[in-house]
C-alpha cells in the first residue's frame, strides 16, 4: 500500500510539474493575479481605516485600489519601454567606456604589449554585439506588456467574484452552519496571506526608494527603472538582493568608466539593502514569513526552473500562501510544521 502511495505521488507530482511547465502562458499571469488581488484586498481594507477616505463603501475602496493598480502596472510597461530606447541609444557611449576601463586594467598589469593579449580581447570583448540583442530583448518587452494586461484583467474579474464568494460556498456546503464554518476558515487563511504580501510589497517600495534616491544623488543613469527592479528582485530572499544591486553597480562602472564610482554605488545600495532585510524587514513582517531555509532554496529551484525570474519572484509568495493555508487546515498542520522555520506556526 505504501509503495503505490509513494508511485502514485510520484506520477503526481511529475504530471503536475509538466503541467505548470507547458501551461506557463496561461497560469502565470493567473497566479500573479491571485497574489496581486491579496495584496490589493489587504490595501483596500487599511484605507477603510483612514479617516476621511473610510468613509467610502468597501467596493469603492476595492475599485480606488484596482484602478491605482492597473495604472501603476501600465506607467511600469511605458517607463521599461522608454528606458529600454535610452539604453540602446547610450550603449555605444557605454562600449567605448568599457573598452577604456579594460585597457587601463591591462596596463595596470603590465600586459596591454603582450601579444596574447590582442588575441584574447579580439576573441571575447571583441566578439561581444550588444546591439544583436536589442531586437529580441524589444520583443520580450512587449511581451511583457500583454502579460501585464492579462493580469490587470484577471485581477478586475476576481475582485468581481469575491464579493459573492460566501454565497456560493453556502449554497455548495448545502447549509448555513457548514457555509459560515468553511467562509470563516477561508477567511482566517485570506487574512494572513493578506498580510504577508502587503508587508512585504510596503517593504519592497520602501527600499525600491531608498535605492531610487541613492541613484539619484550620486548621479546614476535610469535610476528609476533600477530602482524598480530592485523592488521587484527583493521578492526573490537570498539571492534577489544580491542581483538587484548588482546591475546598477556595472552600469555606473561602464557610465562612468571609474572603478571609484562604482565603489560608491556599490557600497551605498549594499548599505541599504542590509538595513531592508536585517532591519526593516524583520521588524515588520514579524511571524508573517516563517518559512524553512531549505524550502525557500527549495522553492526558488522549482519555481525559477519552471518559470524563470518570474517563477522566483513568486516563489516565496507561493510557498508562504501555501504554508498558511496548510496551517489552518487541521489535517494538513504537520506538514505545515515542517516547512515552517522554527515549527511554531
Amino acid at each position: 500500500m505504501r509503495l503505490s502511495t509513494i508511485t502514485y505521488g510520484t506520477a503526481l507530482a511529475i504530471m503536475l510539474g509538466w503541467l505548470f511547465w507547458m501551461g506557463k502562458p496561461l497560469l502565470l499571469p493567473v497566479l500573479t493575479a491571485i497574489v496581486s488581488l491579496y495584496v490589493l484586498s489587504a490595501a483596500a481594507t487599511a484605507l477603510s481605516r483612514l479617516p476621511l477616505i473610510g468613509l467610502l463603501p468597501l467596493w469603492a475602496l476595492r475599485t480606488l485600489v484596482l484602478i491605482a493598480f492597473a495604472t501603476g502596472l501600465f506607467v511600469l510597461f511605458f517607463m521599461l519601454m522608454a528606458n529600454f530606447g535610452r539604453v540602446a541609444a547610450a550603449v555605444p557611449g557605454y562600449e567605448e567606456n568599457l573598452d577604456r576601463l579594460v585597457a587601463r586594467g591591462a596596463t595596470m598589469f603590465g600586459i596591454e604589449d603582450e601579444p596574447n593579449w590582442a588575441i584574447v580581447r579580439d576573441n571575447t570583448l571583441g566578439r561581444i554585439d550588444v546591439a544583436s540583442y536589442i531586437a529580441p530583448l524589444a520583443n520580450q518587452i512587449r511581451g511583457f506588456g500583454t502579460t501585464l494586461f492579462l493580469i490587470v484583467l484577471y485581477a478586475a474579474f476576481f475582485f468581481a467574484e469575491r464579493a459573492l464568494f460566501a454565497d456560493k460556498v453556502t449554497i455548495a456546503l448545502g447549509g448555513m452552519q457548514r457555509g459560515k464554518k468553511a467562509v470563516d476558515l477561508v477567511d482566517r487563511i485570506n487574512g494572513r496571506i493578506s498580510d504577508y504580501l502587503l508587508v512585504k510589497t510596503l517593504v519592497n517600495v520602501v527600499l525600491g526608494l531608498i535605492s531610487f534616491g541613492i541613484m539619484w544623488v550620486i548621479g546614476i543613469e535610469f535610476a528609476v527603472f533600477w530602482a524598480v527592479l530592485i523592488g521587484f528582485l527583493n521578492y526573490v530572499p537570498y539571492f534577489g538582493s544580491l542581483i538587484g544591486v548588482l546591475f546598477p553597480v556595472l552600469l555606473s562602472l561602464v557610465q562612468s568608466g571609474s572603478f571609484g564610482f562604482a565603489g560608491l554605488a556599490l557600497v551605498t545600495l549594499t548599505v541599504a539593502q542590509v538595513y531592508v532585510g536585517a532591519v526593516l524587514e524583520p521588524r515588520l513582517m514579524g511571524r508573517t514569513f516563517n518559512l524553512s531555509p531549505a524550502v525557500v532554496l527549495l522553492a526558488l529551484a522549482f519555481w525559477g526552473a519552471l518559470w524563470g525570474i518570474a517563477g522566483a519572484i513568486l516563489a516565496v509568495p507561493l510557498t508562504a500562501s501555501l504554508v498558511i493555508v496548510l496551517a489552518e487546515i487541521e489535517a494538513t498542520r504537520p506538514v505545515a510544521v515542517m516547512l515552517s522555520a522554527r515549527g511554531r506556526i
